[in-house]
């Protein structure tokens, strides 16, 4: 079965590229049955049944397994082989806390730099999450977010810390998705960036610090609140 009847053209360019296209192509229709829960918490994944899968090579797979690996989405153990990684309440709560911490701890920086290049790609940014809820495609809606977010926080210029807030998106993403009830808002989804913007339209670092903080800190689609018991070992 081809790799395109998984993942859009459109997707696969907006996720990020560190291998050549057709690895790529795997590790995104992977990704996305991961955060979907096609692919179940535990589930194991040979290479093999992957390679005949997607009509490519091993290598081709173990590349795009490899990528996975990096976001910890899998866990691959020598003679073990590999495993889709749990998606565990504690996880996703310290996760959230750190993303937290890198998004709204550097907005002065954000704001000497925001221009309207930004502004402009926040907006087609979210205008891609509003078709992506109008066709109830929850991934790619998911895909789009992360993109808003991540390209909010790369104007700070903390490349460094930028990967750190990437596997808290995706993880957050993750566990949103799959411990969410039936019937998502997703259009409130992608309308609750709306803020963002014009905060940073009307440069207010308190304003911005306040919406970006309560984006992240609740759900929107009555999901499980992460935000309880802060601090707890649950």
């Amino acid at each position: 079965m081809a790799v395109e009847t998984f993942s859009s053209a459109q997707v696969v360019d907006l996720v990020p590229r560190q291998s050549n296209r057709r690895s790529h192509a795997v590790f995104v229709a992977l990704q996305k049955e991961i955060v979907l829960g096609v692919l179940k918490p535990d589930q194991v994944l040979t290479e093999l049944d992957l390679a005949e899968r997607f009509n490519c090579s091993q290598g081709t797979v173990r590349e795009a397994l490899l990528q996975l690996s990096e976001e910890g989405l899998v866990n691959r153990q020598p003679h073990r082989g590999t495993r889709v990684a749990p998606c565990r309440s504690h996880d996703a709560r310290a996760l959230l806390q750190i993303r937290r911490e890198v998004e709204c701890g550097y907005l002065s920086r954000v704001l000497e730099r925001t221009d309207d290049a930004l502004l402009a790609r926040l907006r087609e940014l979210l205008d891609g999450m509003r078709n992506a809820a109008r066709d109830n495609d929850e991934y790619r809606l998911s895909v789009h977010d992360r993109a808003f977010h991540l390209t909010l926080f790369e104007t700070a210029d903390l490349a460094l810390v930028t990967p750190i807030l990437a596997r808290c998106l995706i993880h957050n993403h993750r566990f949103k998705i799959l411990n969410s009830k039936p019937n998502r808002a997703l259009v409130e989804t992608a309308e609750r960036h709306l803020p963002i913007i014009a905060a940073l339209e009307q440069r207010d670092e308190g304003g911005l610090h306040q919406v970006l903080s309560h984006h992240i800190a609740t759900i929107v689609d009555l999901g499980p609140d992460l935000t309880l018991g802060e601090g707890s070992a649950r």
